[in-house]
């Protein structure tokens, strides 16, 4: 099937069950990120009827789609590496990580190139740390650096005491030292404000990720002259490589009104969104409540677009990793199946797919969806499967 257009859109963190290896992330196998936030609450009926219901707990579908549980092939369980995988780029070597903070000839070096000290150097939540070393920060004027179970390489200031595009230059600086064994996936800029005790971060974040490390599924549709939109933080996590425009969104929200508008003044191509909410706000903060009443905008929000959308239209709605809020062993990811649901008016049946490995096939689909002819293959197009 050839498609004028394909929005794909990735729901953050919105995993469904625990993969077989996923002991070996410090998970355990009766972890479900969709399951426990929709628990016995009232489902989202339009991902729901479309397939999740199906996916979680074998709901038959009530309306046509294409369904699939995909495992994913690379070593992680963050953002970039279920991103790139979906785009085609599966990673045998998995990022580095630092559970024990940043080695000495790392911090080291980066304060010399700053000329400040810095705090911190462990891995915390970033609500938590602006709160137990924030006063401390504006006191001193020292950055804030923090990692997590991913790689990553945060920075965290102030607004007023270390302005932002200073916090940017900081985290270029970062960026350029991370390289060879400790090339982080991303450095992230993180400003709060407020006042002591009242801390809180600002949407002014910015992700300094490393380039992908192969060609993409992007970089393919960007050379056959194919629009690609990147929509939310999809410019991060591909170091603005492989898209011909990029749209900044401050929340699931804005990120669901951008989709919106955008179908209706685009016309071709693809659509590639991310809505973080889910992770950055509520998953990390272990909040199930939030969680689900996010879960329930984003289906209303996907709902209004599909209404919207024509033959000519396919709809891909996915996940990156896993980050179910009901665990307490730690607040970061968890390695998990993702859903897979392709929606389309031109669908008149279903196609249940079962377990699938690998995140790469969603890219092979979109390739194909669009029609471009290419030599290379980045897996099978699951369209055609069954």
């Amino acid at each position: 099937m050839r498609f004028d257009r394909v929005f794909w859109v990735v729901i953050d963190s919105f995993g469904v069950g625990a993969e077989p290896d996923c002991e070996e992330y410090d998970d355990i196998p009766s972890l479900n990120t969709a399951l426990h936030v929709i628990g016995d609450r009232p489902v989202p009926d339009f991902l729901w009827n479309h397939g999740l219901g199906y996916l979680v707990n074998g709901t038959p579908l009530s309306v046509p789609a294409t369904v699939a549980k995909l495992q994913e092939l690379s070593k992680g369980k963050d953002s970039t590496t279920g991103h790139w995988e979906m785009a085609g780029l599966v990673l045998t070597t998995p990022f580095p990580t630092y559970p024990n903070g940043f080695p000495p000839e790392i911090m080291e070096e980066f304060e010399r190139r700053i000329g400040r000290k810095t705090l911190g150097n462990f891995p915390a939540s970033g609500t938590e740390i602006i709160k137990q070393l924030g006063e401390e920060h504006v006191r001193t004027g020292y950055p804030i650096v923090y990692t997590s179970a991913d790689s990553v390489f945060q920075i965290a200031a102030h607004e007023d005491v270390i302005p932002v595009e200073e916090l940017y230059h900081m985290c270029q600086i970062a960026r350029d030292l991370l390289t060879g064994d400790h090339a982080v996936a991303r450095v992230i800029a993180r400003p709060f404000a407020g006042k002591v005790g009242e801390f809180y971060r600002t949407p002014r974040r910015h992700d300094f990720s490393l380039p992908p490390l192969g060609h993409t599924v992007l970089d393919e549709l960007v050379e056959k002259n194919i629009p690609v939109c990147a929509v939310g933080k999809i410019h991060d996590l591909f170091a603005g490589r492989g898209m011909t425009e990029s749209i900044h969104t401050e929340s699931d929200a804005d990120g669901l009104k951008v989709l919106k508008e955008l179908s209706t003044s685009k016309k071709s191509g693809l659509i590639y969104a991310n809505l973080v909410d889910s992770d950055m706000v509520y998953g990390h903060r272990r909040n199930v409540q939030g969680y689900y009443e996010n879960i329930m905008m984003i289906d209303q929000g996907l709902k209004e677009l599909y209404q919207g959308l024509t033959n000519n239209d396919l709809l891909i709605v996915t996940a990156d990793h896993g980050n179910d809020p009901t665990y307490s062993k730690h607040t970061d990811h968890t390695r998990e199946y993702v859903p897979f649901l392709a929606i389309s008016p031109r669908f008149t049946e279903s196609n249940v797919l079962g377990t699938i490995p690998g995140y790469v096939h969603e890219g092979q689909t979109v390739i194909d969806a669009l029609g471009v002819s290419t030599n290379r293959s980045w897996g099978k197009n699951l369209l055609k499967e069954g």
